[in-house]
């Protein structure tokens, strides 16, 4: 039995089938799906990464099991400035390579595809989210694990290259709260 689709399947679910199916029956753009809501679910990154006039916060994946061949990364990204910038590209050593992806329903079948970069349009705050724009971690080095801290770096065109911590999530999407539940 080729155990690389079942494997691929679960990966695939556990990152984007939650919001892919919110997404298809309310038929509008896709919020984290998440018992905590959603302004606490997107509360992972510890602070803010302040690069020009760019603010970047939020920063997290989710845990992927072992052979997992993708990951997924999200992240709030806020231009206070008057002047556009562009995220280009994304690089790690999570995995062989990184792709910007944009997420989108055609029917009833959500399809991913890879995208050159991202506007972050002045005085606008864009969201890298399930179901929307997100960083795909391509041929992952080792299995994300819950509650580790990885590096990345983002590549913007006037903020230029701005690196990151990015909080590994548990595998449905929640971090280690600890009273406040």
């Amino acid at each position: 039995m080729n155990l690389a689709r079942p494997v691929l399947a679960a990966t695939f679910l556990s990152l984007f089938a939650p919001a892919a199916f919110a997404s298809a029956a309310q038929g509008t753009s896709v919020v984290l799906a998440s018992s905590h809501g959603e302004e606490h679910a997107m509360d992972h990154g510890a602070t803010a990464v302040e690069a020009g006039d760019l603010s970047i916060s939020g920063a997290f994946s989710r845990a992927t099991p072992p052979g997992a061949p993708v990951g997924g990364g999200y992240m709030t990204i806020t231009n206070t400035g008057d002047t556009d910038d562009r995220l280009l590209s994304v690089s790690s050593t999570l995995s062989a390579r990184a792709e910007i992806h944009e997420m989108v329903m055609e029917g009833d079948v959500a399809r991913m595809r890879p995208v050159e970069g991202i506007a972050i349009p002045a005085g606008e705050t864009v969201e890298l989210r399930p179901g929307g724009y997100h960083v795909m971690f391509v041929d992952l080095e080792a299995p994300l694990v819950a509650g580790e801290v990885a590096q990345i770096t983002l590549s913007f065109e006037r903020a230029g290259d701005v690196e990151i911590p990015l909080a590994i999530a548990d595998a449905a999407g929640g971090m280690d709260h600890g009273e406040m539940h």
